[in-house]
């Protein structure tokens, strides 16, 4: 891109700042109307979005929750409909953002960002599946496995209703916030923060980072642990080939830049 093509972009973009203070204000107001009605519908629809989340405890063989205090199925019923809200409203969320931001952008900053934005979500939703539908369900096993007869005492899990739900989230944020990990090596990477050698040298601590992250993040048996290690070393190397692309990318593009001035 020209000097004078970049000068241009720049004009464009300048703004007064109570412009963009009011533009902020219009965004944050679409933002906030969108999760207030997704609030609505999900919590109309909270009782079958828990089924749907208590499915793996039933099928571990626990066919009973309680709630121990009178106002703790309420409130369940409220964080299930917030939860459900944030997931249906990010991609409104997101899209408001991308409107206020992107006209402070270069055009290649635009082409650049906008696959980061989109792949967010993907790969969200990527990691929470691998947590509900194989995580979860091991971590379940094992944990009700300690039932029985011990000691003469016999042991029965009695699991309440926020604390299921709090467990099913701690899986499900954990796994998918691991799964944006490309994202933000990329991301980092293009503000020059690191570089591919620098995290080609550090494959050895990335991978016991991984152990520990999934040591902390899991319980204690060692298939959820691996369920969340080895995806979490191995998004670790598709960082790495994905910023190979993109230094290709930019290098063409800088000697077709070089080529045509």
């Amino acid at each position: 891109m020209s000097e004078p093509e970049i000068e241009n972009e720049i004009d464009a973009s300048r703004a007064p700042l109570l412009d963009h203070l009011i533009e902020l204000r219009r965004r944050l107001l679409y933002c906030m109307l969108a999760l207030v009605l997704a609030f609505g519908a999900s919590y109309f629809f909270a009782e079958n979005i828990f089924a749907f989340l208590v499915q793996p405890l039933l099928s571990a063989g626990q066919k009973t929750v309680i709630y121990t205090q009178i106002f703790e199925a309420f409130f369940v019923k409220v964080k299930v409909a917030f939860f459900a809200a944030m997931m249906i409203s990010f991609p409104v969320i997101a899209n408001q953002l991308w409107q206020f931001v992107a006209p402070g952008l270069y055009r290649q900053e635009k082409r650049a960002l906008l696959p980061f934005i989109l792949a967010t979500p993907v790969l969200f939703v990527g990691g929470a599946a691998l947590a509900y539908y194989m995580a979860i369900p091991m971590a379940l096993h094992f944990l009700l496995s300690f039932q029985g007869n011990v000691g003469g005492v016999q042991q029965e899990a009695l699991p309440a209703i926020g604390n299921y739900l709090s467990f099913v989230m701690q899986f499900l944020f954990a796994f998918g916030l691991a799964f944006l990990l490309p994202v933000l090596l990329m991301l980092l990477e293009r503000a020059g923060i690191v570089t591919r050698q620098q995290l080609i040298s550090a494959r050895r601590y990335a991978i016991v980072g991984a152990t520990a992250v999934a040591a902390v993040l899991t319980p204690p048996d060692l298939m959820s642990q691996v369920l969340l290690a080895v995806p979490l070393i191995l998004l670790y190397e598709v960082a790495i080939i994905g910023i190979w692309f993109t230094e290709r990318k930019r290098t063409k593009q800088s000697q077709s830049n070089i080529i045509e001035a």
